[in-house]
Parts: structure tokens; sequence; C-alpha cells
């Protein structure tokens, strides 16, 4: 199995650039212990180790880069997954 491994994704219900959400997520052995999201802003810990490296993220430019991935990565692709999508409907 995998033992840490990092998913990106952004999720949307409407064709607004401003309701999508972009989320950061990182695990070690299935658990997620930290989770980026573009709706908080910031890193939120859910295991003890989870939340000391939120915390030194949140405090460094780790979360400056982070925020940016909503407009480069999502607003990017929104077009090719909405037109995909309608095209098959």
């Amino acid at each position: 199995g995998f033992r840490y491994y990092v998913v990106g994704s952004c999720e949307f219900n409407s064709s607004k650039l401003n309701d999508i959400e972009f989320t950061l997520s990182y695990y070690y052995n299935k658990l997620e212990y930290i989770r980026f999201s573009s709706s908080v802003g910031k890193y939120v810990g859910y295991t003890e180790h989870g939340i000391k490296n939120a915390e030194r993220w949140n405090n460094g430019p780790k979360v400056i880069t982070s925020r940016g991935e909503k407009e480069r990565y999502c607003f990017r692709n929104v077009g090719v997954f909405t037109e995909s999508a309608l095209t098959k409907s």
C-alpha cells in the first residue's frame, strides 16, 4: 500500500469561478493528517503531527503558494472540465 501521498482537487458545482474550492490533502498510512482548503485559506492539522506542521506552514511562504493554486490550477482547467461534461450530457 501507499505510505505517503498528496491529493489535490478542484471542486465546483456551478460555472462561477468564486464557487470553486481547491483542496490539498496530505496522507500517511491512509490517514489524512493535514489539509489546505482555499475556502479556509490556511492549513488545518488533524493529527498531532499535522497540527504542528499546519502551524509552521501557515507562518511561512508555503501557505502563500498554496493560496495561488486555486487560480493557477483550478481556474485554468475549469473550462476543460465543464466543456467536457456539457458535451456529454
